[in-house]
């Protein structure tokens, strides 16, 4: 017969080794976003910074990523999915919710960003605990980015000047994009990127505001001509993205599983994330001219009037986010010092 000593010693470690198990149990969390399994987003930058979350986190957290907006809904839901914890983790396009994040499209505007991905997601990085943060009520961003720029990808319409837009339509991801559209003479028409390809066959629009990098994953080689940008790689503008998680998720994580999530979502990762979006642009670019089209590069001159065209856009902005009590000048000032400390 056991003793009653022998009895509580077998209970107590039952209950410590329950605690461990209970203690070691995976963190399963699951992210959502809007592109495709093979797109670029998900192979080059998502999935490996799922591996390297849960490698730091020792095993402990298991990312599953859901693509396509397979969990449901239309891409400007997602930030509303992660503030209502309806998913875990998002990447999503901060302009798809216009003026959500307004302090965030200070690296949007035209030649704030110029030509290196990089550089900008250090910028923003460094920038966000004391000019950003104020604006992700509701989520813990993980890390925030943007791609290598807008250029201008037009159907069958040759684009070297300003004037060359007039009158025509032209798909935008954001408000500053339609901004900068309709301070060229253009009409702007918003849309998610994966609408593209059949606003582009319907004629609903005649071009596109919008990267090299996604070309092949809509097969954009096929419907556009032209592939339009300023000397050295520059840009018209740009767009800004996020990875979050619901705030409270976030909070309820054990503090040595926060540390996983922070130190691969640091410096050495955005930067990491510019370098690939950048090589995603030059073999989307490739693409491109494999299949016969023409990539145009301006000349300086040619880029200054484009220049003069849109000075006035970042003006617009620093006007509208002064009502929302936001020091839009300082903002401005501050990101293009910032991208130019990096860009060396």
């Amino acid at each position: 017969m056991m003793s009653r000593r022998c009895s509580i010693s077998l209970s107590l470690a039952a209950s410590v080794l329950l605690s461990g198990a209970a203690g070691a149990q995976t963190i399963n969390l699951k992210l959502h976003h809007f592109l495709g399994p093979k797109s670029p987003a998900q192979v080059k930058m998502l999935e490996p910074w799922a591996q390297n979350v849960e490698k730091a986190s020792g095993g402990r957290v298991k990312i599953e990523i859901y693509p396509s907006m397979s969990l449901g809904g239309k891409p400007p839901q997602l930030i509303n999915q992660v503030r209502d914890g309806v998913v875990d983790i998002v990447w999503t396009v901060n302009g798809y919710t216009a003026g959500l994040f307004p302090r965030s499209e200070v690296f949007e505007l035209p030649f704030v960003h110029t030509n290196n991905p990089a550089a900008t997601n250090l910028a923003m990085h460094a920038m966000f605990d004391q000019y950003l943060k104020a604006e992700y009520s509701g989520v813990h961003v993980l890390f925030l980015h943007v791609h290598a720029g807008q250029g201008i990808q037009m159907v069958d319409k040759l684009v070297r000047k300003p004037d060359d837009l007039k009158g025509l339509k032209m798909r935008i991801p954001t408000r500053t994009g339609a901004w900068i559209i309709e301070a060229l003479g253009a009409s702007p028409v918003g849309m998610p990127v994966p609408d593209l390809p059949q606003a582009l066959s319907k004629k609903v629009v005649d071009g596109a505001f919008i990267p090299w990098e996604i070309i092949p994953a809509l097969k954009l080689q096929d419907q556009i001509k032209y592939f339009i940008e300023g000397p050295n790689k520059v840009r018209f503008g740009n767009t800004t993205f996020q990875v979050s998680m619901n705030e409270a998720r976030w909070n309820s994580l054990p503090p040595d599983v926060q540390r996983a999530f922070t130190e691969s979502s640091g410096e050495a990762w955005v930067r990491h994330v510019g370098e690939v979006w950048a090589e995603n642009d030059d073999g989307g670019i490739a693409v491109a001219t494999k299949a016969g089209k023409e990539h145009v590069q301006l000349t300086e001159a040619e880029l200054e009037q484009f220049k003069q065209k849109l000075e006035p856009v970042v003006q617009r902005w620093i006007d509208d986010v002064k009502g929302k009590g936001i020091d839009g000048e300082a903002l401005v000032k501050a990101a293009r010092a910032e991208i130019a400390k990096y860009s060396k």
